[in-house]
């Protein structure tokens, strides 16, 4: 610990500072901010808005319209609660900038003129690195999953800036910060940093902080949604949003307004905590490597969940950086089809189709797609070889495509309502025809710190953002957290028990949650009771989830032990194949990974076995 911050802890040690999740996603709920402030509870309410793909959809606006750029409906959100924000005396933190901050604070400023409200706003740039392409190119970077260079044509590219600049914007007297593209956890630890005044090198505390952020980064997913026992919350309609109860050490309470259906428990924390984060004792941040394999969680009450016990390293001397880069059009087709045999009339279906296709490019002197795939849905064609319903009688066929030609996909389009006439029985449509989309291929790259400069304007004066010093930095050994790789994927069967065994699928002793990490699949498994973590270390290995999991393709399967939450992370090396944003499946970032997984075959004593089966009759009475 620093000097200085042993000093500012000492002086802040009874504070605590409260933070609402007010939007996961560009397009998150009106209703979340209404109910946030009702609460009455938080200092900072965060808008998370910037999904990666996010950054290409604000750019092509901007090139429309010059004052566009930003995540408008977060922007109309802030600006309609900016009397009762400056009121109550909170501040508000977002990346609905996107690629035009600026234009953002204009509407701000507009809104706060017409309802008489004195603010101060701050925006935050410079992750934009379309103007350091020529440099950039010239240090030949390799992207981090294909290793192909720098592109040509991006739309977009764009840096992950840290938090330091938000935290320099507050002390410098800022109620609104608007940032671009930025770490989503930063969000929450700017503040954190502002308040508690953490030093560079409080790592650990640093950690914890960006560990509330990535809690509260994705909205009410801390607090019931996307829940693996979805059935223990009470419903959708008034999903609630998270609350975090931070202290000076960064230890934090989770929790949720009362009156809604939120739900916040040991299940709801640990499902987002291992969320698309990788290697969990090696969590990339701009601020910070976050070691979270010692996060320990504690229900201290209903709705309420301590979390502590984060640990930090250095940050890298590089940041992550993504290109959009435009690559061709795609387009989907859906047809319904009922009856008898509905699942091989609908394969059959899907490939006339492509056949049919291919020959109506090659009379019209088109290429043949470049990508193509089917899913009958409704016959668990995502399941691989576990599909459970081979004789469904009413099906979605769902055939995909990519060309680099927009009006080859047009000509493909007009022609498959034919099948309507020439095809099975059963079939049914109706509605518009789809129409070809563009391709945006996400590069992703590791750029040194040194060509990206943060700036920050508070009421249009710069001011310094005492972003990370790069003499702080350090290069980190990989790999670091990963399991050996084990060989014999049905070693455990029979091996640890010495009395009678009964086959139970994973679910009954764990629950997890899955998301894209750029080509990669990401799955965290964590064991409904610390006794049933050791099954889980014998029996889910590596291999055997690359066995059962084999129809996504993955390159290789990587195991990470996560011990304080008794869980463990999994890495599908290029599941996704090119990426979420080139899939054409119809999970395309892996989101019913986990699960899949779930209902993967353990086996466990039979003593246990009697325990659960005990509990799940108590829990159902």
């Amino acid at each position: 610990m620093s000097e200085r911050s042993e000093r500012t802890t000492g002086v802040a040690a009874g504070k605590v500072v409260t933070i609402g999740g007010a939007a996961g996603m560009w397009g998150d709920s009106y209703l979340a901010t209404p109910q946030l402030l009702a609460d009455g509870r938080c200092d900072y309410l965060i808008y998370e808005g910037l999904a990666e793909i996010t950054m290409a959809v604000l750019t092509k606006a901007r090139m429309k319209d010059p004052d566009q750029g930003y995540a408008r409906d977060i922007i109309a959100i802030i600006a309609a609660n900016l009397a009762e924000f400056r009121s109550r005396g909170i501040r508000v933190i977002t990346n609905a900038g996107g690629i035009n901050p600026e234009a953002a604070a204009a509407v701000l400023y507009a809104a706060a003129a017409r309802a008489g409200v004195d603010v101060s706003i701050a925006t935050v740039t410079g992750d934009d690195l379309m103007p350091a392409l020529d440099t950039l190119r010239s240090s030949k970077l390799l992207e981090m999953s294909r290793g192909t260079a720098v592109p040509d044509n991006p739309v977009s590219f764009n840096a992950y800036l840290g938090a330091r600049p938000i935290a320099a914007a507050l002390d410098a007297g800022a109620d609104i910060v608007i940032t671009g593209r930025c770490a989503d956890s930063a969000l929450v630890l700017g503040p954190l940093i502002h308040e508690f005044d953490w030093a560079v090198d409080d790592f650990d505390r640093l950690s914890q902080g960006s560990l509330a952020g990535h809690l509260l980064e994705c909205g009410p997913q801390s607090t019931g949604g996307l829940l693996t026992d979805w059935q223990s919350t009470t419903s959708w309609a008034t999903s609630g949003y998270p609350i975090a109860e931070v202290t000076a050490d960064g230890a934090f309470t989770v929790t949720t307004p009362e009156g809604t259906d939120g739900l916040v428990d040991r299940r709801t924390v640990t499902e987002q905590l291992v969320y698309e984060i990788g290697d969990p004792t090696a969590y990339l941040l701009p601020d910070v490597v976050c070691d979270w394999t010692q996060v320990r969680v504690e229900e201290t009450g209903p709705n309420r969940v301590r979390v502590s016990g984060a640990r930090g390293l250095p940050p890298t001397p590089t940041l992550k950086a993504c290109a959009q880069v435009p690559d061709g059009s795609r387009t989907q087709i859906l047809i319904f089809l009922g009856g008898r045999d509905a699942v091989p009339k609908a394969r059959r279906v899907a490939t006339d189709l492509l056949v049919r296709g291919r020959k109506l490019l090659s009379a019209r002197g088109f290429a043949d797609f470049r990508a193509e795939h089917i899913d009958i849905i409704g016959a668990e064609d995502t399941y691989g070889p576990h599909a459970a319903r081979p004789t469904a009688r009413e099906v979605m066929i769902r055939v995909a495509v990519h060309h680099d030609d927009p009006a080859a996909l047009s000509a493909f389009i007009r022609e498959f309502p034919c099948m309507g006439l020439s095809g099975p029985p059963g079939m049914g449509g109706g509605g518009a025809l789809p129409k070809p989309s563009p391709v945006l291929r996400l590069d992703s790259f590791l750029v040194p710190r040194d060509t990206v400069t943060a700036s920050v304007l508070v009421d249009g004066r710069s001011i310094d953002p005492r972003d990370v010093p790069a003499g702080l930095c350090r290069a980190i050994e990989r790999p670091r957290g990963a399991d050996a790789p084990e060989t014999t994927p049905n070693d455990w069967e029979g091996s640890e028990f010495d009395g009678e065994t009964v086959e139970v699928p994973l679910i009954a002793i764990a629950h997890g949650r899955s998301g894209d990490k750029g080509a990669d699949v990401n799955i965290g498994i964590i064991a409904r009771d610390p006794a049933l973590e050791p099954i889980i270390h014998r029996q889910v290995t590596a291999a055997r989830v690359a066995q059962w999991l084999a129809h996504f393709g993955a390159a290789r399967v990587e195991r990470y032990a996560l011990p304080g939450i008794h869980g463990v992370n999994f890495l599908l090396r290029q599941g996704l194949g090119a990426g979420g944003t080139l899939s054409l499946r119809v999970d395309p970032q892996g989101k019913a990974a986990a699960q899949q997984l779930l209902d993967m075959p353990v086996h466990i004593p039979a003593a246990q076995f009697l325990q659960l089966a005990s509990a799940e009759l108590t829990s159902n009475e």
